[in-house]
């Protein structure tokens, strides 16, 4: 908090003085993501005005506010902008205004209410197409993908996270004396201050690292841990776990809501893409479903994928009564 002694007429911050557009825009993208369903059009939105380095160091100070709010929760102003906001009477706060309050309270104001309700909660789901963006109580991210489901479990000596269903990319806030453990039935992946990304789909977990270290333990095969390194991925399955190379910013893509595939067979292609897809692509040509397809495609764009995949395989895109598209064999080319 700032000096809340400050008299009307005193110089103001300068945190306060030299506010700017990105500022006020990173408040707003703060509510945008915190909000229950995001669209895929939001999340590239995002990304774009997040790739100009003044509007995410923006972003980096709206977030760090935000986590505050838990702090600030005791706070006279805080609990005065509360009651203002729920009972939907907003006033403008101006920089006059600010003075007593400071930077940091003033937007934990207008971020107040959304930021009480998500320490609030404990399980986080999203439906087919959905992807979410979620601030946790000690600042860690997650962006939760398609058809996902996790638990949040915070005590006072860990941070746990059970990941269901689905996969999430975790950006975990650095605390050596609370270990960050994300849990799936096959694994558990402990971090300090990293970022990595779990997948819970079907019989298989698969762990991501893009940056840090993680220690990877099988539920399975008790024993030392496993450590990844970055660009390092783990799959497990039935008991075992085979490490390999990856290109963590290639397999991370669909945050940014594009699905990049590199010499990937197209029946695990099509796979991927009826994740993000109410009415899915059915496969029903064996002779092209080994062979590699290699492209970036937005999440959810099934006439896309069905044309390029028409295009380069020789099928035939045939669109079914209850929405679904099949892709068999032929000489014919159509788009789904």
């Amino acid at each position: 908090m700032l000096n809340s002694d400050a008299s009307p007429g005193a110089a103001m911050p300068a945190e306060v003085q030299t506010r700017t557009a990105a500022d006020d825009q990173a408040a707003s993208w703060i509510a945008r993501l915190g909000t229950r369903t995001i669209s895929l059009d939001t999340i590239q939105e995002f990304s774009r005005w997040r790739e100009v380095p003044a509007n995410a160091e923006a972003y980096r100070r709206a977030e760090q506010l935000w986590s505050r709010t838990g702090e600030l929760a005791g706070d006279p102003d805080i609990q005065a902008a509360l009651v203002q906001a729920q009972r939907r009477r907003p006033r403008r706060i101006g920089v006059k205004q600010v003075g007593a309050i400071g930077l940091a309270t003033a937007m934990a104001a207008s971020l107040a209410v959304g930021a009480f309700l998500w320490q609030g909660r404990d399980t986080y789901a999203t439906s087919i197409g959905e992807q979410r963006i979620l601030q946790l109580a000690d600042g860690s991210r997650v962006h939760l993908d398609t058809a996902s489901k996790m638990r949040v479990r915070y005590t006072e000596g860990e941070r746990r996270i059970e990941l269901a269903e689905g996969q999430a990319l975790f950006e975990v806030t650095h605390n050596p004396t609370r270990p960050f453990v994300v849990s799936t039935t096959d694994a558990s992946v402990t971090a300090v201050g990293t970022v990595f990304e779990v997948r819970r789909v079907g019989l298989e977990t698969r762990v991501i690292l893009v940056s840090g270290a993680i220690d990877v333990a099988q539920a399975a095969a008790p024993g030392a841990p496993q450590r990844l390194q970055p660009n390092q991925q783990s799959a497990i399955r039935a008991g075992k776990a085979k490490v390999s190379a990856v290109n963590a910013q290639t397999a991370t893509s669909w945050t940014d809501g594009e699905l990049t595939f590199v010499d990937t067979p197209l029946a695990e292609a099509v796979a991927e893409v009826n994740r993000y897809l109410a009415a899915p692509i059915i496969l029903d040509a064996p002779a092209a479903a080994t062979t590699p397809i290699n492209g970036v495609f937005r999440s959810g764009d099934r006439t896309a994928f069905v044309s390029a995949a028409a295009h380069l395989f020789n099928l035939r895109a045939i669109r079914e009564p209850d929405g679904q598209v099949r892709l068999v064999s032929s000489r014919n080319n159509e788009q789904g």
